[in-house]
């Protein structure tokens, strides 16, 4: 075996482990943990959360998401976008669907998610997240789409780069 294949744990804490294998230097996520990235889109809307993201210093918008068997071994990464989508936004779907498993920044990052369709919505809380998420929930028209995410950017705010498959040729 050469050096180039040997993976060498540099640091680790409860979700993240820095790697290095060869010359590459890259972040996974601990203990096997994968993510649920959640698409609410229904009668011309979508579901998007705005929160504190500490590695960028401010409050950035996002499609809900949560990670999978962060707290039960196993669990099924439908169930999990289920939960996460009602304990984020307030709503509950009565159809999930597995849209694939992608990669959020395959150069730096080991870790992927499950993109799961959320359908046939219903509110039925406030959402805002568990353990001071303090998670603000936008429905916002997919029309209008650019304008809220351009006065968002105006306010500071960032924008999660999964929220382009929303924007797609709108931005061409």
């Amino acid at each position: 075996m050469s050096e180039e294949d040997i993976e060498e744990i540099i640091w680790q804490g409860k979700f993240v482990t820095a790697k290095r294998k060869g010359k590459w230097e890259y972040v996974s996520r601990s203990r096997g943990i994968k993510a649920a990235v959640i698409l609410a889109v229904e009668d011309g809307h979508v579901i998007l959360v705005e929160q504190y993201r500490v590695p960028l210093g401010r409050n950035c918008v996002e499609l809900p998401a949560g990670l999978i068997g962060d707290e039960t071994e196993g669990e099924d990464p439908l169930e999990a976008a289920g939960r996460e989508l009602e304990e984020e936004t307030g709503y509950r779907a009565a159809k999930l669907e597995s849209l694939g498993e992608y990669y959020s920044s395959p150069g730096m990052v080991s870790e992927s998610f499950t993109l799961v369709r959320a359908s046939d919505l219903t509110k039925v809380g406030d959402g805002g997240g568990t353990d001071g998420e303090n998670i603000t929930v936008h429905r916002v028209a997919l029309s209008e789409l650019k304008q809220f995410l351009e006065r968002k950017r105006a306010e500071n705010i960032g924008v999660d780069v999964r929220l382009l498959l929303l924007l797609g040729s709108q931005l061409i």
